[in-house]
């Protein structure tokens, strides 16, 4: 839909294994009418679609993945990451090392390009900021800690709610969930603890006023995750940040000097991080300032296209 709506020339086709023998077919005849200088791929159907394609039409294939996710190792991994790719684009650099591990693909045919933000167009966005944290009956001396993510089960939510429990005594520091995905088991069990400074937005389609609306930003990802954007996001908006380690967060939030990571599965750790920062407020301060800085340098969506372009240019 959007690349239509953008004026893109597209074509739809149907990836599901029942459908490859057509639509082996169809590709071949858009890559040969349409005189197609190089591929890119981006999941496993169109991979091993494309990524034969391109051997037999010889047309570079660069295949890009954005999760951490471990790929299995073995002739799979071979074949689709090594002999039917001639280039990998990550959006972390711990998903090169994996991935060159399992398909046995040297680390120069890899490049690490983190997706970036559009920066015009977020901070455009928040002109209801004061209006969310007055919906929400957030004080102007409360501390808002707050996560932004499509809840699953690896996105640390209930990591986040057991933190808001252990500081559920301390009145002025508010806890705020926001998005959308399986939110109903997160929402039961914060009843069940019955937390009263827990808060569930649901899903928001502009969320950078709500983003902005924080004082604190956390991401307790426990696997798969690449380049947070809310992450990015909180950071432009100079919000200290708390994340682990997991995959693309640590290169955003960079302990001590962009923001403080904490272990997976820790929320004794994220709810001292929330009250060293809501007591150094200069320190918080400054963090959060070095971030920034580094998302500007780094994360934008410019740099990215840069990037990528540089990329093709190689072929």
């Amino acid at each position: 839909m959007e690349t239509k709506k953008n004026k893109f020339k597209t074509f739809e086709i149907f990836y599901k294994k029942i459908f490859w023998p057509i639509s082996f077919f169809k590709l071949l005849i858009i890559l040969i009418k349409n005189k197609i200088d190089i591929i890119n791929t981006h999941s496993s159907e169109d991979a091993w679609l494309l990524g034969i394609l391109g051997k037999i039409l010889k047309i570079p294939v660069i295949r890009t993945r954005h999760l951490s996710t471990r790929v299995k190792k073995g002739l799979n991994s071979i074949l689709l990451y090594n002999f039917l790719a001639d280039h990998i684009v990550t959006t972390s650099s711990e998903i090169i090392d994996k991935i060159s591990e399992s398909s046995k693909k040297k680390k120069d045919n890899f490049s690490f390009i983190p997706t970036g933000i559009d920066v015009l167009k977020i901070l455009k966005n928040i002109q209801k900021t004061k209006e969310f944290r007055k919906k929400h009956k957030i004080l102007d001396d409360d501390l808002l800690v707050g996560t932004v993510c499509f809840m699953r089960s690896w996105k640390g939510v209930f990591d986040f709610i057991k933190a808001a429990k252990i500081l559920k005594n301390h009145q002025k520091i508010k806890w705020i969930v926001i998005g959308g995905g399986h939110k109903d088991k997160y929402i039961q069990f914060a009843k069940d603890e019955k937390l009263q400074n827990v808060i569930f937005t649901g899903h928001l389609e502009n969320p950078y006023y709500a983003i902005d609306a924080l004082d604190i930003f956390l991401l307790l990802s426990t696997a798969h995750e690449g380049v947070s954007q809310a992450s990015l996001q909180a950071a432009l908006f100079e919000k200290p940040l708390i994340t682990t380690k997991t995959g693309g967060l640590k290169d955003v939030c960079i302990h001590n000097e962009t923001g403080i990571n904490v272990d997976v599965f820790s929320p004794n750790q994220v709810a001292e991080s929330v009250l060293f920062l809501q007591k150094n407020k200069q320190i918080a301060k400054d963090l959060a300032k070095k971030a920034r800085k580094r998302v500007l340098e780094n994360f934008t969506q410019e740099k990215m296209i840069s990037q990528m372009l540089e990329i093709y240019d190689k072929f």
